[in-house]
């Protein structure tokens, strides 16, 4: 089910709540975190598809002040481990596997990984299985109780309990989406592509881009459970394709990114209910562009000023930028940057606010952009890294 992509020096180190990917608090926090990374190494994790040319999970040191990375080099040798997140301690990552069978059954798994606070390097604990076929998402949640996994082939959603020493348990919720929607070739059955805690925990999104939904559960983190909510969903217009979801650091909205519309919708959201309302639906393609079966978004990501928010176009291969405003959640477009290669999958923006990394899986390259915080606007900075097939970047500070 592919879905269409160093070393580190040797001193003492201790790892610093900073990780961008879950936005838990306002604007304050993350200007804090932006703050704290300052001036300070940084490692990025890559997660791939296996194959030829590579071996797993990678790793690079990436300095911040001048936006380069080392050679990449391996952290984990693993099967296709997609999708990565780490810990809310820092201390552990997870690793989403694509497989076909797990321990003699049909469907995916999750690796837990120590991390080597000295060298970064990841040491496999323990897997589990999702409890579904072709898991394509992990995600942790606030309290790092319980980790959050989404099966884009068999369309359900499952919790995974990590115990105290960062390692798995077996699956205590699962739920099995069904339904469809109006495009008979791909939304003829649930496809869940997400899974995301809300910034106050008290809730978990899936994005389901067989049903065209967002579904909401109740998530109690201590217990591993998943209860579905009232209002149960919110809706995506027909044949967009819900794929991944980013809060805006003032947490009063939400933007999802609509794989087959070639769109992002901006949705007030209501803490109180776990309600979603649908603010707008932009295209994420140039005025005059066509969407086409040829093109497909792959990521979200909000600025940690929640100034700016960019999605990802596959096959137009490049990085669509939009001003947000930030009392209304409307976005405006800003313009649309080539990703450096080919497919474009995951990015991710480091924690200062400065750089964002755009993983190009049909080029086997991660790309480095300048981010512009005035204008919103990424200029390509001439590096980057060779890694077969990479899917997923995400960044971890490290304090001396």
């Amino acid at each position: 089910m592919m879905r269409p992509f160093r070393r580190l020096k040797g001193s003492v180190v201790t790892v610093v709540a900073l990780l961008m990917g879950t936005v838990a608090g306002g604007c304050a926090g993350a200007q804090e975190a932006a703050k704290a990374a300052a001036g300070n190494p940084m490692i990025v994790y890559v997660g791939t598809y296996t194959g030829p040319k590579s071996k797993g999970i990678y790793m690079m040191r990436f300095d911040p002040a001048t936006g380069k990375l080392t050679e990449p080099e391996v952290a984990a040798e693993i099967k296709n481990p997609s999708f990565v997140t780490i810990h809310p301690n820092r201390r552990f990552l997870y690793a989403i596997g694509e497989l076909d069978e797990f321990r003699g059954k049909k469907g995916g798994a999750v690796s837990a990984f120590t991390i080597d606070p000295k060298s970064g390097k990841l040491t496999l604990m323990n897997q589990e299985t999702t409890g579904g076929k072709g898991p394509c998402w992990v995600a942790c949640d606030a309290t790092g109780k319980v980790a959050l996994i989404a099966n884009y082939g068999g369309g359900s959603i499952s919790a995974v309990p990590i115990k105290p020493d960062g390692s798995l348990g077996e699956p205590t919720a699962f739920v099995q989406h069904t339904g469809s929607s109006v495009n008979k070739s791909r939304q003829s059955e649930p496809h869940a592509h997400s899974l995301n805690a809300t910034p106050d925990n008290r809730y978990a999104i899936a994005a389901d881009l067989g049903l065209d939904k967002l579904m909401v559960y109740k998530l109690n983190p201590a217990e591993g459970t998943l209860t579905p909510n009232d209002p149960p969903f919110a809706t995506m217009p027909p044949g967009s394709g819900p794929r991944h979801l980013a809060f805006h650091p003032n947490n009063k909205f939400a933007f999802v990114c609509g794989e087959m519309g070639m769109t992002v919708t901006s949705f007030a959201y209501d803490g109180t209910r776990g309600a979603l309302t649908e603010v707008q639906t932009v295209s994420t393609l140039p005025t005059g562009t066509a969407p086409s079966d040829k093109y497909s978004t792959a990521e979200v990501q909000v600025h940690p000023s929640g100034k700016f928010l960019y999605v990802s176009n596959r096959g137009h291969d490049t990085i669509a930028g939009f001003s947000v405003d930030g009392q209304t959640g409307k976005l405006t477009p800003i313009g649309h940057t080539p990703s450096g290669g080919k497919t474009p999958r995951n990015f991710r923006i480091d924690p200062t606010g400065q750089w964002l990394l755009a993983a190009n899986q049909g080029s086997d390259n991660v790309v480095v952009f300048r981010i512009d915080e005035k204008t919103g606007a990424l200029s390509p900075t001439g590096t980057e890294a060779k890694v077969g097939s990479p899917v997923c970047v995400k960044f971890l500070t490290l304090v001396p």
